[in-house]
């Protein structure tokens, strides 16, 4: 054994027994989602001993509405987010006007101010405007929420750029929207799709806010319907269901982070996070 694997050998135990401890409640939580009652009651730890495929049919059928509110909301706010953070940061980056170093550090101050401060006003004002129990209510609040990082990220991103990219395409009469589209948009793709799975991410699992604007249950996202999807089979003990739902909840994420693992990676290496 040579001397450097010697060196390492602990490191790697450690991290294969951390990569152990993380990755098998996802293994038990799908193995349990294919068992009946009975199997799960007296095979607590062990596989299936036959596959209970009604599970997830019974489960897509409770949490099906759940799982598209969610799209719609994650999509649609992570969509706005990036068309307005996009514009707001080509400006910041690409044009100079007075006190602009100044709106832009009053803008990353409030990166300081903890969410949940701003639960109550931002409550008060999405009741005022008459937006409860409706996607505005979450989609709005989450575009608005998502501004300021991204705008931070993609103007230090843009900023980056070479100036004679853009002094080449004013040659040849690009007008300030070619600029910002064929230009900075195409280049800054890996940024673009980190941020979205960003966006994703957070407004996927999150449960306050669904919870507070949102009273109809049918319009519920996914983070707040399945605990009351959860909460159905907890005195009946059907686990197998149980774990079918928490495992559909969670499929979106594992296929958006399978088709866009790459440009996530490259969106981290590039700068995104350089000052």
């Amino acid at each position: 054994m040579s001397k450097t694997l010697k060196h390492d050998l602990p490191i790697h135990i450690f991290l294969i027994f951390a990569a152990i401890l993380t990755f098998y409640p996802f293994f038990f939580m799908a193995m349990t989602s294919f068992k009946a009652t009975p199997d799960f009651q007296h095979n607590f730890w062990g596989l299936p001993q036959w596959i209970q495929l009604s599970n997830y049919s019974d489960a897509w059928t409770r949490i099906r509405g759940y799982v598209i509110n969610s799209l719609v909301v994650s999509t649609t706010s992570a969509a706005g987010v990036l068309c307005i953070g996009s514009i707001s940061a080509f400006v910041f980056a690409r044009f100079h006007f007075p006190g602009r170093e100044v709106l832009f550090l009053m803008l990353l101050a409030l990166l300081m101010i903890p969410g949940i401060l701003t639960l109550v006003p931002a409550f008060l004002l999405v009741k005022n405007l008459g937006l409860m129990n409706t996607y505005g209510a979450l989609i709005l609040p989450y575009i608005a929420g998502g501004q300021i990082f991204a705008i931070f990220i993609m103007r230090s991103f843009f900023a980056s750029l070479p100036e004679e990219l853009f002094e080449s395409a004013r040659i040849d009469g690009a007008h300030t929207f070619h600029l910002y589209s064929k230009i900075c948009l195409p280049l800054s793709k890996p940024i673009l799709v980190t941020i979205a799975i960003m966006n994703i991410l957070s407004t996927w699992n999150d449960y306050i806010w669904p919870l507070v604007t949102i009273a109809d249950g049918r319009l519920w996202t996914i983070s707040v319907g399945i605990v009351s999807f959860g909460s159905q089979y907890m005195g009946t003990e059907s686990w197998g269901p149980m774990y079918a739902g928490y495992v559909l909840a969670s499929l979106p994420l594992i296929v958006l982070f399978i088709f866009t693992m790459r440009y996530f990676i490259a969106g981290l290496t590039s700068g995104a996070i350089k000052a």
